[in-house]
C-alpha cells in the first residue's frame, strides 16, 4: 500500500522559510492611524536559564522542576500533569533545549499549557465536535484531480475500508469536491469513541486532526494502524504528487514535511500518554 507513497516522499523536499516580521503597535495622542496587517512572529527564543531538570509528585500529579523552581503555565497555574511518563516526556523537551529556549518546538509542553490553562474555555463536548467536524472535509474523502485519482484510491480506500471495520460505520469516498455525505449513524459512533477520551487525550486528538486535516487519519494512528510517517505522507499525497511532477520549492518542502511530522508525533504521544495511567518505575531525568 505504502509503495506509492514511498516514491512521492523520495521526489525532493526542501525548507520552508519561516515567516518573520515585527509586531509594532504606535501609540501617542491624537487620533491613530490604520493598523497595518502584521506577520506572524514567532515567540522570541530566551536564554536557558536552568542547569538541571527533574521530575517530582505532587498532590495533583506529577510536577517539573527547573534547579529548584516549578515551572508554570502562561497563566501562572502550577504545571502538573496526570502521568508520570508525560512528566518525563515533557521534562526531556526542557532538558534538550540548548543555549536558548525555543518553545515553537516544545509542542509536549505546549499541549500541556493549553490543557491546563483551557485559554479557549471549550468543554469535553466542544473538543469532540471540533475533531468531528473534519468528517464532512476530510482530507482522505475527495478524490480529485482525475490524474491524482488512480493514486488516491489505492492510497487512500485500505484507510477507509479498516475506519469502516474498526467502528462498524459507513464513509465510503466521493469524487465531488464537498466530499461524501456522511450517514448521522457514523457520526454518533465517532462521537461516542471520541467521549471515551478524557479531557487532556482530546487536545491531543483535536490538535493532530487539525495538523492532517482529517479524523481518519488520526484514528488510525491512535488506533496503531497507521504510523506517523505513513498518516503524514497521506495528508499530503497531492503535494507530493505535485512536487514529483514540478519540483520543489527551495528550502520548502522538506522544512514543511519536518514539521508536521514532529507536531503529528508529538500530538500522538500526548493522546497516548494521558490515555495511559501505568507508572514509569525509574526516572530518566534526576538531577
Amino acid at each position: 500500500m505504502w509503495r506509492s507513497c514511498l516514491r512521492l516522499r523520495d521526489g525532493g523536499r526542501r525548507l520552508l522559510n519561516r515567516p518573520r516580521g515585527g509586531l509594532t503597535a504606535s501609540e501617542g495622542l491624537g487620533p491613530k492611524p490604520p493598523t497595518p496587517i502584521r506577520a506572524y512572529v514567532p515567540p522570541a527564543e530566551r536564554k536557558r536559564f536552568y542547569q538541571n531538570v527533574n521530575i517530582s509528585q505532587g498532590e495533583g500529579g506529577f510536577e517539573i522542576n527547573l534547579d529548584h523552581r516549578k515551572l508554570r503555565t502562561p497563566q501562572g497555574k502550577l504545571f502538573t500533569v496526570p502521568s508520570e511518563a508525560l512528566a518525563i516526556a515533557v521534562a526531556t523537551e526542557w532538558d534538550s533545549q540548548q543555549d536558548t529556549i525555543k518553545m515553537y518546538t516544545m509542542h509536549l509542553t505546549t499541549l500541556c499549557n493549553t490543557s491546563l490553562d483551557n485559554p479557549t474555555q471549550r468543554d469535553k463536548d466542544q473538543l469532540i465536535w471540533a475533531a468531528v467536524k473534519f468528517l464532512d472535509t476530510d482530507t482522505v474523502w475527495v478524490e480529485e484531480p482525475e490524474t491524482l485519482v488512480e493514486l488516491q484510491r489505492n492510497e487512500w480506500d485500505p484507510v477507509i475500508s479498516w475506519a469502516e471495520r474498526r467502528y462498524g460505520v459507513e464513509i465510503g469516498s466521493s469524487s465531488s469536491i464537498t466530499g461524501p455525505s456522511i450517514p448521522a449513524r457514523t457520526r454518533e459512533v465517532l462521537v461516542s469513541h471520541l467521549a471515551s477520551y478524557n479531557m487532556w487525550a482530546l487536545q491531543g486528538i483535536e490538535f493532530v486532526v487539525t495538523q492532517l486535516k482529517s479524523l481518519v487519519l488520526t484514528l488510525g494512528l491512535t488506533d496503531l494502524h497507521l504510523t506517523v510517517e505513513q498518516a503524514v505522507l497521506l495528508s499530503r499525497l497531492e503535494e507530493e504528487y505535485q512536487i514529483q511532477k514540478w519540483g520543489n520549492i527551495e528550502w520548502a518542502h522538506d522544512y514543511e514535511l519536518q514539521e508536521l511530522r514532529a507536531r503529528t508525533a508529538a500530538g500522538t504521544l500526548f493522546v497516548h500518554l494521558c490515555s495511559e495511567s501505568t507508572a514509569v518505575k525509574h526516572k530518566l531525568l534526576q538531577g
